[in-house]
């Protein structure tokens, strides 16, 4: 196989552009977040069609989600009121943490056998009022066959405390409409966690589904449609667009949670979830439902994938 690695500076942003040249699948990151912008493939008339919303476009939009495919962390969605107490101490903070708003270091880069893109962030990156411990972590990006595959990996620098934390990816799928798009969801035992407001009620609802099209209207998705993947074997999720010939599977296995959202426009976001927002009745961080924990001086691994194509005419 071949790739390449090109780096590039476009609208005052640091970009990585990791290419499969052999089977043309590319993806360009934004150092400023880790955020995938772009996920691409060559079509048949051999020029690229972009998976994401927005794939590629750094302007800001007049209205709507203005994002392609965030990274949350160390903590999902919301903490309530912008605050929360970790071990009796106050942390704040915005939508889906801080790791979104801070300037990645890309610590390697590989295009060999494989091909992949690594970032980190440190406890030197962010104040103790963000988060109080001493955690880092590792995010890559890897293009293996047709899919790339995001890994998570963090390890607690604290010699004696147990670390707390939630995180995700936020990838928003491209579509020709609202209208257009399908999702396909595996057989298996889901529990839905409603949020009213985006904070956690209490109120959940099991819902044995036999597989086939998600069994949610799509005026649901603007609150916020949150699952835990209770007992999903086969955990291939698969997102159509049939008037753009695009489709990706995703594979979550391992995922313990996902978020599906839109707010009306020609996107749907489908989230790997490791840990939930917080309650209506907020609880203290380290007592968060669905919060991760990371043993003294241990790692936190945990990973995705997607796999994206593009439908072909005879």
């Amino acid at each position: 196989m071949k790739f390449s690695h090109t780096e590039e500076i476009r609208e005052d942003r640091h970009l990585d552009v990791l290419t499969d040249e052999e089977n043309g699948l590319r993806i360009i990151v934004s150092r400023l977040g880790a955020e995938l912008i772009s996920l691409a493939r060559i079509n048949q008339a051999g020029s690229w069609t972009g998976f994401l919303y927005r794939d590629n476009d750094l302007s800001t939009p007049p209205q709507g989600w203005a994002n392609h495919a965030t990274v949350m962390g160390y903590y999902l969605h919301r903490l309530k009121n912008g605050r929360s107490l970790y071990r009796g101490r106050e942390i704040k903070g915005g939508n889906h943490g801080f790791l979104r708003s801070k300037t990645w270091r890309l610590i390697e880069s590989s295009v060999g056998d494989g091909a992949s893109l690594k970032y980190q962030i440190t406890p030197d990156d962010f104040s103790s009022s963000e988060y109080p411990l001493k955690v880092s972590v590792n995010l890559t990006y890897k293009l293996d066959t047709d899919k790339v595959s995001v890994l998570f990996e963090f390890r607690n620098q604290e010699p004696e405390l147990t670390a707390h934390v939630a995180f995700g990816l936020h990838p928003g799928f491209a579509a020709t409409s609202f209208e257009s798009f399908r999702l396909q969801m595996p057989k298996g035992l889901y529990r839905r966690y409603f949020s009213p407001g985006n904070y956690l009620s209490g109120e959940t609802r099991d819902i044995e589904f036999q597989g086939g099209e998600m069994p949610f209207s799509k005026n649901e998705l603007a609150g916020s449609i949150i699952l835990e993947l209770v007992d999903v074997r086969r955990r291939n999720f698969s997102y159509v667009d049939p008037p753009s010939g695009r489709w990706v599977t995703l594979d979550l296995t391992g995922v313990p949670y996902m978020t599906l959202w839109s707010d009306g426009g020609p996107f749907l976001c489908i989230e790997p979830c490791w840990g939930l927002t917080d309650h209506h009745d907020q609880r203290a961080f380290e007592d968060k439902q669905g919060i991760q924990t990371i043993s003294p001086g241990g790692e936190l691994r945990a990973s995705s994938s997607m796999a994206p194509q593009l439908a072909t005419c005879d």
